[in-house]
């Protein structure tokens, strides 16, 4: 295949790309551990399967819990899709940090400005291609992928959104976590049970 120049057809990993111009933070979470809801949040954009086409989900994620905050879909990586998803996340509650990756949607001005006008968050960024940094986020795309979009084919972009609500709703407020000892992130998140 390689020396036919045969390859897969799905889109290249391109979702990280810094614009020029637009700050970038350092990243700040080196020998830091989650150590309670709202100590560190997380966020990432994946790419969503269409039956013709792709949508792009962006995820808030605190690493304590493991609680999805807030999420959106778009069929298009301008900013305003995390900005609607980040405002959600904000509502809830803020964090000590937010950690990111160096996208054109997490170092734009009116992201980083919202973020910034909160007061006390430490803003951190993975640098380049160190996906490491932000595995708890990437354990979600995991777990979003492998048990929920791999398994059906979206005709829509209205079936995919409520497919994943129905998802994510479940992960956050039924399914238990081994490495929570058995709870569900909401139920860590908000200090229930």
């Amino acid at each position: 295949m390689r020396l036919m120049g045969i390859e897969a057809v799905y889109p290249k990993p391109r979702t990280s790309q810094p614009t020029p111009g637009h700050k970038v933070y350092p990243y700040l979470l080196s020998n830091t551990k989650a150590g309670y809801p709202n100590h560190i949040w997380g966020v990432d954009i994946t790419y969503i399967p269409l039956h013709q086409g792709w949508l792009y989900l962006v995820a808030l994620l605190d690493w304590y819990s493991r609680y999805v905050l807030a999420w959106e879909l778009s069929d298009s990586l301008a900013v305003e899709f995390c900005l609607t998803a980040l405002d959600k996340a904000l509502s809830i509650n803020q964090p000590d940090y937010h950690n990111s990756d160096q996208g054109s949607q997490f170092t734009a001005e009116a992201y980083l400005k919202m973020l910034i006008n909160q007061g006390d968050i430490k803003i951190s960024m993975d640098g380049r291609g160190a996906y490491f940094n932000n595995i708890m986020t990437e354990r979600l795309w995991r777990s979003v992928k492998h048990e929920e979009v791999y398994l059906h084919d979206y005709q829509s972009p209205r079936e995919a959104r409520h497919s994943l609500g129905e998802y994510l709703d479940t992960y956050n407020n039924y399914r238990v976590h081994q490495a929570l000892e058995y709870k569900t992130p909401r139920e860590v998140y908000f200090g229930e049970r």
